[in-house]
Formats: C-alpha cells, sequence, structure tokens
C-alpha cells in the first residue's frame, strides 16, 4: 500500500514534471495523507494538465462520497476486473508526481515510519482518476495503483506503488493505448535504485505537517 507521500521542490521534481509535459511547480507539501488534495497529471483534449484531485477515489457511479470502502489504493493484479477501477483503467490514468513516500515496519515493539526515495527524489507512480458530479459540483479524485513488493523492499511491505519510467509513463498517460494488468510495468521489481531512511515517529500523525519531520534518523539504507 501507499498511504501517505512527500513532495519538496527539488530539480530531480522539477525535472520529472517537466518530462511529463507540465511547466509548473508544485508547493512543498510534506505527509500528504488520503482524502488530502494531490496533484494529478492527466491529459486531455487540450493536452498535458496538472489538476488538484482528491486522494481516494469516488466512482462517478458512487451514491456518496465516503469512506466506507478503501480507495486510495488500487491493486494492479485486479484492475481490469474491479467495478471501481475497470473503467479509468482503460480510459482516465493519471500520473501523481512525488518526492518520497512513507511506510511503516515494525521494530521494537512499534511501528517506525520510513521514507522511501531514489537519487532524484522525483517519483512518477501511476494513478486511476474519476469525476463523481452532482448537483453540478463535480469531484476529482484518485487511487494510486500498487504491485507486489520486491523482494528486497519486502522487509518494509507487502506492497508498493508502482513507479513508472520515463517511457512507462508516456504510455500510461496515453488512454489511446490498451494496457493489460499483466504488463510488465507492473512487475515486482525496483526499476531504480531506492533509498531509505528511517524518519520521526511524529509523521504517523497526517495532521502533523511540519517538514523537519522529514529529515532523516540514522543510516540510509540502499536497495
Amino acid at each position: 500500500m501507499c498511504g501517505r507521500f512527500n513532495v519538496i521542490d527539488s530539480p530531480g521534481l522539477q525535472q520529472l514534471l517537466q518530462d511529463l509535459g507540465i511547466d509548473l511547480q508544485l508547493p512543498a507539501r510534506p505527509n500528504i495523507a488520503p482524502t488530502e488534495a494531490v496533484g494529478l497529471v492527466r491529459t486531455s483534449a487540450q493536452g498535458t494538465q496538472l489538476d488538484s484531485a482528491r486522494w481516494w477515489l469516488t466512482p462517478s457511479w458512487a451514491p456518496a462520497v465516503d469512506q466506507k470502502y478503501s480507495m486510495f489504493n488500487a491493486r494492479s493484479e485486479t484492475l481490469a476486473n474491479s467495478r471501481a477501477f475497470r473503467i479509468p483503467f482503460k480510459r482516465q490514468r493519471g500520473i501523481v508526481p512525488m518526492s518520497s513516500f512513507i511506510e511503516w515496519r515494525n521494530e521494537e515493539g512499534s511501528k517506525q515510519p520510513w521514507m522511501i526515495t531514489n537519487e532524484q527524489q522525483a517519483l512518477a507512480v501511476a494513478a486511476l482518476w474519476d469525476v463523481w458530479d452532482r448537483e453540478g459540483s463535480p469531484l476529482l479524485s484518485c487511487t494510486l495503483v500498487t504491485t507486489a513488493a520486491a523482494p528486497e523492499f519486502e522487509p518494509w511491505h507487502k506492497r508498493m506503488p508502482v513507479v513508472l519510467d520515463g517511457d512507462e509513463a508516456e504510455r500510461w498517460l496515453d488512454n489511446s493505448i490498451a494496457i493489460e494488468s499483466e504488463d510488465a510495468m507492473f512487475r515486482s521489481e525496483l526499476k531504480t535504485r531506492w533509498r531509505l531512511q528511517a524518519v520521526s515517529r511524529s509523521m504517523s500523525n497526517a495532521r502533523n505537517k511540519n517538514p523537519s519531520m522529514m529529515e532523516g534518523l540514522g543510516e540510509v539504507v540502499e536497495l
């Protein structure tokens, strides 16, 4: 799963946005949690655009906006068959740019948050989106796509976000291209080297937005 991530203004993130066709800066935001607004890159007839979307997918057919079901992540293995995800998987694919994401693992009887990123501090994470509209109040929302963890990442979590490389990102954003749920982009392997470092346990509180939480603790683990 991926339940928390961060955005920082870095050369790597700016390069990623430019590679995706976005000439804008994302404001620094630590500790982004589900149901909050996130930056979503998607394509339309006007080209590639960056929109603000609620991070918790509400299908267009849903009777109401709620958190009854966990919809902030979507398993890649079930995208083609899920009632909530199969239509977005066909024609409403997007990318959420992030600097790092957070996972927790049990250490000495408590959960320790770890910040995971790459050398560029720029991750293009596959997403799906939908628009829920009742009484003229459209809501754009999204979910992050996950896959089974690469073997070396399993000590931290059994799942990981689908991080797209350059060619994969271009193909994922092109909704005229059919993508199968067995596509190699969903493979359980790290496509670049990952850097992991423990961070403050205060990260566990989603209301805490202090940037100091992103300061690493202890040694960096490289995978």
